[in-house]
């Protein structure tokens, strides 16, 4: 058991209580204040009241964790499951409706793009300002000021006003700031949400160096990658409440499972959990595995080949997007990407068209086990019109074929490859040695 002294974080049986369609009122007179006072006392003794209840919801129920010192720990699970109600209690953003949370030295919160900048202030400003809300002192801000504008990448703007910055330059800026200032605890919610491959990788560097240091970072993704790479524990919500705590590869397996059913056949994708703007939406895939000699097969196996039909229905007209699919392992590492776009093919509809794209993944050289299937459709490989991360899942199993099983082997994939061996005389000159046993793979 961890002394209190060894703990950033202690949360215990922490609630969070909502109303919804609760209506709020805006500021009033005195005569109106004392109209619904009489009102009030009306309702008491029979008369008509205002109307319902409004519904609640529980956000949060119940929810106990410890954060060791030093410690990154990953926070998961689908919209809606409390992460970042989680994460304003813990940042004093929000009040709980019940339990209680220790925090244990200073806690720097990177929760929205921009949270804490004022728009019409300049980056330069807002570094002084936004460090200030850190609970920093200027010359502890101005120390690192340069080191804070060479991260976030942002000197060409520094004297430009925020609300001018894309969301992209905010959320630079904004984790530049909050690392930099060297909070005991940082509080991370999707900030790789909007960054490119560049800063992704610099944020996750960053925060490696936090734990090494012996800071702690609590981190809500829904990007399982980064999640694996950098928390060795991992603790899912679902509805409010903890699901599981543990290493990281197991809980995130978990994650993607409750998405994710292994489906053969033909799936409506209607109501499935997706992001993008809507202008047109998957509606339903239909996944076949197939012998190579297009026969269909009751399993997916080690080396056989998929058949993926997707229908795509757009609302509005799009011209020239890239239709996607993605499998990903079960820790969520993205194993590969295959799209219309590699093969020279964009998509083009009318609103109220319906298109079927047909995918044939040629020998699926997967190791047995567990994959999601993930869609997207975009513009210019960067711009989602709609992606279903976790659509299905699919189950890969030996190849009956085989006489050893893949499993004595590692890696998540195998590869088709020929080799010549040669048994060689003795020889004096090792480069003639090489030159005869080169292996052709």
């Amino acid at each position: 058991m961890p002394t209190s002294s060894d703990l950033a974080i202690s949360v215990r049986s922490l609630s969070k209580l909502y109303a919804i369609g609760e209506k709020r009122q805006g500021y009033r007179t005195l005569r109106e204040s004392l109209s619904s006072l009489f009102s009030r006392r009306a309702s008491k003794n029979g008369h008509a009241g205002d109307g319902a209840a409004p519904k609640t919801f529980w956000a949060l129920r119940d929810v106990s964790f410890d954060v060791r010192r030093g410690e990154i720990v990953g926070i998961i699970g689908r919209n809606g499951a409390g992460k970042s109600t989680l994460l304003k209690i813990l940042s004093r953003i929000t009040d709980p409706t019940s339990g209680e949370v220790e925090i244990s030295g200073r806690a720097g919160s990177l929760l929205e793009v921009g949270t804490g900048f004022h728009p019409e202030l300049t980056g330069r400003e807002n570094i002084f300002l936004n460090g200030a809300i850190l609970g920093m002192k200027r010359a502890e801000i101005t120390a690192r000021f340069d080191e804070i504008v060479s991260f976030a990448g942002t000197e060409q703007f520094l004297d430009t006003p925020v609300k001018h910055y894309s969301s992209g330059m905010y959320m630079r800026l904004a984790f530049a700031i909050a690392a930099h200032l060297e909070p005991e605890i940082l509080i991370v919610d999707e900030v790789l949400a909007v960054g490119d491959a560049e800063f992704q990788k610099k944020c996750l560097g960053k925060m490696g160096d936090f734990s090494h240091s012996g800071r702690t970072v609590l981190f809500v993704s829904h990007n399982m990658a980064a999640v694996n790479s950098l928390c060795k524990r991992c603790i899912l919500l679902e509805s409010g409440s903890i699901v599981t705590d543990g290493p990281t590869e197991k809980v995130t397996g978990l994650y993607h499972a409750q998405f994710a059913e292994a489906v053969w056949g033909q799936s409506d994708l209607r109501a499935a959990p997706r992001t993008g703007n809507g202008e047109a939406r998957f509606t339903s895939m239909t996944v076949q595995p197939v012998a190579p000699d297009s026969s269909p097969l009751d399993a997916a196996y080690t080396g056989c080949d998929l058949d993926i039909k997707l229908i795509i229905e757009a609302s509005q007209d799009i011209s020239n997007a890239n239709v996607s699919l993605i499998i990903w392992d079960r820790s969520g590492y993205r194993l590969t990407n295959v799209n219309t776009w590699k093969k020279g093919r964009l998509l083009d509809l009318l609103a109220g068209d319906r298109a079927c794209i047909r995918f044939r993944v040629r020998e699926l050289l997967l190791l047995p086990g567990s994959y999601v299937i993930g869609l997207w459709i975009g513009h210019e490989r960067v711009d989602a019109i709609d992606y279903i991360e976790q659509a299905a899942s699919i189950d890969v199993v030996p190849n009956p074929a085989d006489n050893k099983s893949p499993m004595e082997f590692s890696g998540p994939y195998l590869c088709r490859f020929d080799q010549d061996i040669s048994v060689l005389p003795n020889r004096e000159s090792s480069e003639d040695i090489l030159q005869a046993s080169d292996v052709e793979i």
